[in-house]
Protein backbone atom coordinates (compact mmCIF):
# COMPACT_ATOMS: atom_id res chain seq x y z
CA UNK A 1 0.00 0.00 0.00
CA UNK A 2 1.17 3.24 -1.29
CA UNK A 3 2.48 5.84 2.03
CA UNK A 4 0.79 8.55 0.24
CA UNK A 5 -3.26 6.83 0.32
CA UNK A 6 -4.79 8.47 3.50
CA UNK A 7 -6.02 6.34 6.23
CA UNK A 8 -8.86 7.07 8.27
CA UNK A 9 -8.61 5.54 11.79
CA UNK A 10 -11.76 4.89 13.56
CA UNK A 11 -11.78 4.23 17.27
CA UNK A 12 -14.75 3.05 19.33
CA UNK A 13 -15.34 4.45 22.81
CA UNK A 14 -14.82 2.64 25.96
CA UNK A 15 -17.23 0.17 27.81
CA UNK A 16 -20.18 1.56 29.05
CA UNK A 17 -22.56 -0.15 31.60
CA UNK A 18 -24.94 -0.17 28.47
CA UNK A 19 -22.18 -1.84 26.32
CA UNK A 20 -21.41 -4.39 28.75
CA UNK A 21 -24.59 -5.43 29.58
CA UNK A 22 -25.99 -5.74 25.63
CA UNK A 23 -28.46 -2.76 25.46
CA UNK A 24 -28.64 -1.00 22.38
CA UNK A 25 -27.25 2.69 23.02
CA UNK A 26 -27.81 5.18 20.40
CA UNK A 27 -28.71 8.53 21.36
CA UNK A 28 -28.76 8.24 25.45
CA UNK A 29 -25.77 9.78 26.74
CA UNK A 30 -24.24 6.53 29.42
CA UNK A 31 -21.08 7.56 30.86
CA UNK A 32 -17.74 5.08 30.39
CA UNK A 33 -17.21 2.93 33.11
CA UNK A 34 -14.01 2.96 35.34
CA UNK A 35 -12.90 -0.10 32.76
CA UNK A 36 -13.95 2.26 29.95
CA UNK A 37 -12.18 5.03 31.20
CA UNK A 38 -8.71 2.52 31.38
CA UNK A 39 -9.70 1.35 28.06
CA UNK A 40 -9.36 5.01 26.26
CA UNK A 41 -6.28 5.41 28.37
CA UNK A 42 -4.59 2.54 26.56
CA UNK A 43 -6.09 3.43 23.20
CA UNK A 44 -4.33 6.49 23.18
CA UNK A 45 -1.03 5.13 23.80
CA UNK A 46 -1.38 2.86 20.97
CA UNK A 47 -2.90 5.68 18.88
CA UNK A 48 0.65 8.19 20.00
CA UNK A 49 2.69 5.98 17.97
CA UNK A 50 0.40 7.47 14.75
CA UNK A 51 0.46 11.26 12.84
CA UNK A 52 -2.94 12.78 12.32
CA UNK A 53 -3.92 15.77 10.11
CA UNK A 54 -7.37 16.08 11.66
CA UNK A 55 -9.40 14.50 14.70
CA UNK A 56 -13.03 14.15 14.75
CA UNK A 57 -15.59 12.99 17.55
CA UNK A 58 -19.33 11.97 17.87
CA UNK A 59 -20.71 14.43 19.99
CA UNK A 60 -21.78 11.95 22.59
CA UNK A 61 -20.25 11.55 25.86
CA UNK A 62 -18.85 8.51 25.81
CA UNK A 63 -17.07 9.56 22.55
CA UNK A 64 -15.74 12.71 23.27
CA UNK A 65 -14.88 11.52 26.80
CA UNK A 66 -12.68 8.43 25.24
CA UNK A 67 -11.21 11.08 22.91
CA UNK A 68 -10.35 13.28 25.92
CA UNK A 69 -9.01 10.26 27.88
CA UNK A 70 -6.50 9.44 24.79
CA UNK A 71 -4.78 12.54 24.73
CA UNK A 72 -7.31 14.07 21.54
CA UNK A 73 -9.54 16.87 23.36
CA UNK A 74 -8.02 19.28 22.54
CA UNK A 75 -7.33 18.86 18.93
CA UNK A 76 -10.75 17.17 18.10
CA UNK A 77 -13.63 18.76 16.30
CA UNK A 78 -17.00 17.69 16.98
CA UNK A 79 -18.59 16.47 14.01
CA UNK A 80 -22.67 15.68 14.65
CA UNK A 81 -22.69 12.56 11.53
CA UNK A 82 -20.71 10.65 13.74
CA UNK A 83 -22.76 9.80 16.72
CA UNK A 84 -24.53 6.55 16.70
CA UNK A 85 -27.46 4.83 15.22
CA UNK A 86 -30.85 6.02 16.53
CA UNK A 87 -32.79 3.01 17.64
CA UNK A 88 -36.16 4.35 18.01
CA UNK A 89 -37.86 2.16 19.97
CA UNK A 90 -35.20 -0.57 20.92
CA UNK A 91 -32.95 2.51 22.53
CA UNK A 92 -31.69 0.50 25.24
CA UNK A 93 -33.24 -2.87 25.03
CA UNK A 94 -30.96 -6.30 24.61
CA UNK A 95 -31.21 -8.17 21.67
CA UNK A 96 -32.81 -11.00 23.34
CA UNK A 97 -36.14 -8.77 24.85
CA UNK A 98 -36.48 -7.48 21.54
CA UNK A 99 -36.80 -10.99 20.41
CA UNK A 100 -39.29 -12.17 22.65
CA UNK A 101 -41.36 -9.47 20.55
CA UNK A 102 -40.37 -9.79 17.23
CA UNK A 103 -38.93 -13.77 17.01
CA UNK A 104 -35.33 -13.53 14.42
CA UNK A 105 -35.22 -10.21 14.51
CA UNK A 106 -31.48 -8.63 13.03
CA UNK A 107 -30.77 -5.15 13.89
CA UNK A 108 -29.37 -4.70 10.01
CA UNK A 109 -32.01 -6.60 8.47
CA UNK A 110 -34.85 -5.11 9.97
CA UNK A 111 -34.25 -1.66 11.37
CA UNK A 112 -36.03 -0.21 14.79
CA UNK A 113 -39.20 1.17 14.58
CA UNK A 114 -39.31 4.95 15.17
CA UNK A 115 -35.39 5.10 14.65
CA UNK A 116 -33.24 6.64 11.96
CA UNK A 117 -33.95 4.75 8.67
CA UNK A 118 -31.43 2.60 6.46
CA UNK A 119 -31.76 5.38 4.12
CA UNK A 120 -30.85 7.98 6.59
CA UNK A 121 -27.60 6.22 7.50
CA UNK A 122 -26.70 5.82 4.16
CA UNK A 123 -26.56 9.35 3.56
CA UNK A 124 -25.22 10.24 6.62
CA UNK A 125 -22.16 8.04 6.49
CA UNK A 126 -21.82 9.10 2.62
CA UNK A 127 -21.20 12.84 4.14
CA UNK A 128 -18.65 11.81 6.58
CA UNK A 129 -16.58 9.75 3.78
CA UNK A 130 -17.66 12.34 1.39
CA UNK A 131 -15.75 15.05 3.69
CA UNK A 132 -13.13 12.94 4.92
CA UNK A 133 -11.97 12.32 1.06
CA UNK A 134 -11.81 15.73 0.12
CA UNK A 135 -9.14 16.13 3.16
CA UNK A 136 -7.26 13.77 1.04
CA UNK A 137 -5.21 13.41 4.39
CA UNK A 138 -5.03 11.01 7.68
CA UNK A 139 -7.30 11.47 9.98
CA UNK A 140 -8.82 9.73 13.39
CA UNK A 141 -12.47 9.72 14.00
CA UNK A 142 -13.51 8.87 17.71
CA UNK A 143 -17.56 6.94 17.49
CA UNK A 144 -19.34 4.33 18.09
CA UNK A 145 -20.03 0.17 17.59
CA UNK A 146 -22.87 0.21 14.71
CA UNK A 147 -21.78 3.58 12.74
CA UNK A 148 -18.55 2.67 12.47
CA UNK A 149 -19.28 -0.56 11.50
CA UNK A 150 -21.94 1.13 8.43
CA UNK A 151 -18.92 3.72 7.44
CA UNK A 152 -16.84 0.68 6.81
CA UNK A 153 -19.59 -0.95 4.68
CA UNK A 154 -20.04 2.20 2.76
CA UNK A 155 -16.48 2.88 2.71
CA UNK A 156 -16.29 -0.43 0.61
CA UNK A 157 -19.56 0.70 -1.64
CA UNK A 158 -21.76 -2.15 -0.05
CA UNK A 159 -25.34 -1.24 1.17
CA UNK A 160 -25.73 -0.55 4.65
CA UNK A 161 -26.83 -3.87 6.22
CA UNK A 162 -23.68 -5.78 4.95
CA UNK A 163 -22.74 -4.05 8.41
CA UNK A 164 -23.28 -7.09 9.77
CA UNK A 165 -20.30 -8.34 9.18
CA UNK A 166 -17.82 -6.27 10.71
CA UNK A 167 -17.86 -6.78 14.85
CA UNK A 168 -16.28 -4.43 16.79
CA UNK A 169 -15.04 -4.23 20.25
CA UNK A 170 -15.05 -1.14 23.14
CA UNK A 171 -12.04 0.85 22.64
CA UNK A 172 -11.12 -0.95 19.62
CA UNK A 173 -9.17 0.54 16.88
CA UNK A 174 -9.45 -0.19 13.01
CA UNK A 175 -8.45 1.52 9.70
CA UNK A 176 -10.26 2.30 6.53
CA UNK A 177 -7.38 2.55 3.76
CA UNK A 178 -7.04 1.96 -0.39
CA UNK A 179 -5.36 -0.68 -1.70
CA UNK A 180 -3.25 0.74 -4.84
CA UNK A 181 -5.30 3.67 -5.47
CA UNK A 182 -7.76 5.90 -3.99
CA UNK A 183 -10.32 4.22 -6.85
CA UNK A 184 -9.82 0.80 -4.97
CA UNK A 185 -11.15 1.59 -1.27
CA UNK A 186 -10.24 -1.20 1.21
CA UNK A 187 -10.18 -1.89 5.02
CA UNK A 188 -6.58 -2.37 6.43
CA UNK A 189 -7.17 -3.48 9.50
CA UNK A 190 -10.42 -4.32 11.61
CA UNK A 191 -11.29 -4.03 15.42
CA UNK A 192 -7.79 -3.86 16.63
CA UNK A 193 -7.65 -4.19 20.94
CA UNK A 194 -4.41 -5.64 21.76
CA UNK A 195 -3.18 -2.50 22.95
CA UNK A 196 -6.48 -3.22 25.66
CA UNK A 197 -4.63 -7.09 26.19
CA UNK A 198 -3.00 -7.38 29.60
CA UNK A 199 0.64 -8.81 29.55
CA UNK A 200 0.90 -12.20 31.60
Amino acid sequence: MSEELPTVYLARHGETEWSLSGRHTGLTDIPLTSRGEAEARELGRRLRELTFAAVLTSPLGRARRTCELAGFGQQADVDPDLAEWNYGDYEGRRTAEIRQQRPGWLLFRDGCPNGESFATLTARADRVIARVRQRDASLLMFGHSHFSRVLAARWLGLPVQDARYFILSTAALSALGYEHSREEPAISFWNDSRHLQTPS
